[in-house]
Protein backbone atom coordinates (compact mmCIF):
# COMPACT_ATOMS: atom_id res chain seq x y z
CA UNK A 1 0.00 0.00 0.00
CA UNK A 2 2.88 2.37 0.70
CA UNK A 3 4.25 2.00 -2.82
CA UNK A 4 0.81 2.57 -4.36
CA UNK A 5 0.22 5.61 -2.19
CA UNK A 6 3.62 7.04 -3.11
CA UNK A 7 2.80 6.51 -6.80
CA UNK A 8 -0.48 8.37 -6.45
CA UNK A 9 1.13 11.23 -4.54
CA UNK A 10 3.86 11.75 -7.13
CA UNK A 11 1.35 11.36 -9.98
CA UNK A 12 -0.67 14.20 -8.46
CA UNK A 13 2.36 16.45 -8.51
CA UNK A 14 3.10 15.61 -12.15
CA UNK A 15 -0.57 16.08 -13.04
CA UNK A 16 -0.52 19.58 -11.55
CA UNK A 17 2.26 20.65 -13.92
CA UNK A 18 1.38 18.56 -16.98
CA UNK A 19 -2.41 18.94 -17.15
CA UNK A 20 -2.29 22.10 -19.32
CA UNK A 21 -0.53 20.04 -22.01
CA UNK A 22 -3.09 17.25 -22.14
CA UNK A 23 -0.61 14.43 -21.55
CA UNK A 24 -0.08 12.16 -18.59
CA UNK A 25 3.25 11.48 -16.93
CA UNK A 26 3.20 7.99 -18.50
CA UNK A 27 2.68 9.44 -21.98
CA UNK A 28 5.43 11.97 -21.38
CA UNK A 29 7.77 9.20 -20.29
CA UNK A 30 7.08 7.43 -23.58
CA UNK A 31 7.84 10.62 -25.51
CA UNK A 32 11.10 11.09 -23.61
CA UNK A 33 12.18 7.51 -24.36
CA UNK A 34 11.23 7.61 -28.04
CA UNK A 35 12.98 10.96 -28.43
CA UNK A 36 16.15 9.95 -26.60
CA UNK A 37 16.62 6.40 -27.85
CA UNK A 38 15.17 6.91 -31.31
CA UNK A 39 12.82 4.60 -33.12
CA UNK A 40 11.74 1.63 -31.05
CA UNK A 41 9.20 -1.14 -31.36
CA UNK A 42 6.32 -1.42 -28.93
CA UNK A 43 7.91 -4.58 -27.50
CA UNK A 44 11.21 -2.77 -26.88
CA UNK A 45 9.43 0.07 -25.12
CA UNK A 46 7.45 -2.38 -23.01
CA UNK A 47 10.62 -4.17 -21.93
CA UNK A 48 12.35 -0.89 -21.07
CA UNK A 49 9.67 0.61 -18.85
CA UNK A 50 7.89 -2.50 -17.54
CA UNK A 51 4.45 -1.20 -18.47
CA UNK A 52 1.51 -3.54 -19.01
CA UNK A 53 0.79 -4.17 -22.68
CA UNK A 54 -2.75 -2.76 -22.50
CA UNK A 55 -1.60 0.41 -20.73
CA UNK A 56 1.24 0.89 -23.19
CA UNK A 57 -1.08 0.34 -26.17
CA UNK A 58 -3.61 2.85 -24.81
CA UNK A 59 -0.94 5.51 -24.18
CA UNK A 60 0.68 5.01 -27.58
CA UNK A 61 -2.73 5.24 -29.26
CA UNK A 62 -3.38 8.61 -27.59
CA UNK A 63 0.03 9.90 -28.60
CA UNK A 64 -0.57 8.81 -32.21
CA UNK A 65 -4.04 10.42 -32.21
CA UNK A 66 -2.47 13.66 -31.02
CA UNK A 67 0.20 13.34 -33.73
CA UNK A 68 3.08 13.30 -31.23
CA UNK A 69 4.38 9.94 -32.44
CA UNK A 70 3.99 7.91 -35.63
CA UNK A 71 4.30 4.39 -36.96
CA UNK A 72 5.20 5.38 -40.52
CA UNK A 73 8.02 2.83 -40.47
CA UNK A 74 6.05 0.05 -38.74
CA UNK A 75 6.88 -1.61 -36.36
CA UNK A 76 9.20 1.26 -35.43
CA UNK A 77 7.62 4.07 -33.43
CA UNK A 78 9.08 7.53 -33.99
CA UNK A 79 8.50 11.00 -32.65
CA UNK A 80 6.94 13.69 -34.85
CA UNK A 81 7.83 17.36 -35.14
CA UNK A 82 4.73 18.10 -33.03
CA UNK A 83 6.03 15.69 -30.40
CA UNK A 84 9.40 17.44 -30.36
CA UNK A 85 7.71 20.83 -29.99
CA UNK A 86 5.60 19.48 -27.12
CA UNK A 87 8.75 18.26 -25.36
CA UNK A 88 10.38 21.68 -25.82
CA UNK A 89 7.34 23.32 -24.21
CA UNK A 90 6.81 20.79 -21.45
CA UNK A 91 10.37 20.23 -20.17
CA UNK A 92 10.37 23.38 -17.98
CA UNK A 93 7.15 22.21 -16.30
CA UNK A 94 8.54 18.68 -15.94
CA UNK A 95 11.59 20.20 -14.25
CA UNK A 96 9.31 22.09 -11.84
CA UNK A 97 7.50 18.86 -10.95
CA UNK A 98 10.82 17.08 -10.39
CA UNK A 99 12.07 19.96 -8.23
CA UNK A 100 8.92 19.82 -6.09
CA UNK A 101 9.28 16.08 -5.61
CA UNK A 102 12.98 16.41 -4.77
CA UNK A 103 12.20 19.15 -2.25
CA UNK A 104 9.84 16.73 -0.50
CA UNK A 105 11.94 13.56 -0.56
CA UNK A 106 15.36 15.27 -0.31
CA UNK A 107 18.63 13.41 -0.90
CA UNK A 108 17.95 10.62 1.57
CA UNK A 109 14.59 9.89 -0.07
CA UNK A 110 16.17 9.81 -3.52
CA UNK A 111 18.86 7.46 -2.20
CA UNK A 112 16.15 5.22 -0.70
CA UNK A 113 14.31 5.13 -4.04
CA UNK A 114 17.54 4.17 -5.83
CA UNK A 115 18.05 1.37 -3.32
CA UNK A 116 14.52 0.05 -3.79
CA UNK A 117 14.71 0.25 -7.59
CA UNK A 118 18.01 -1.64 -7.55
CA UNK A 119 16.41 -4.42 -5.54
CA UNK A 120 13.81 -4.87 -8.29
CA UNK A 121 16.37 -4.93 -11.13
CA UNK A 122 17.13 -8.39 -12.50
CA UNK A 123 20.64 -9.54 -11.77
Amino acid sequence: MKVSRLGRMTANIYRKYLSPFGVTDSQLTLLFIICKVGGLTQKEISEMIKLEKSTLTRNLKRLIENKYIHKDNYPIIGITDAGMLLLDDIVPEWDKAMAEIRSIIMDDGEDALDLILNKFQPR
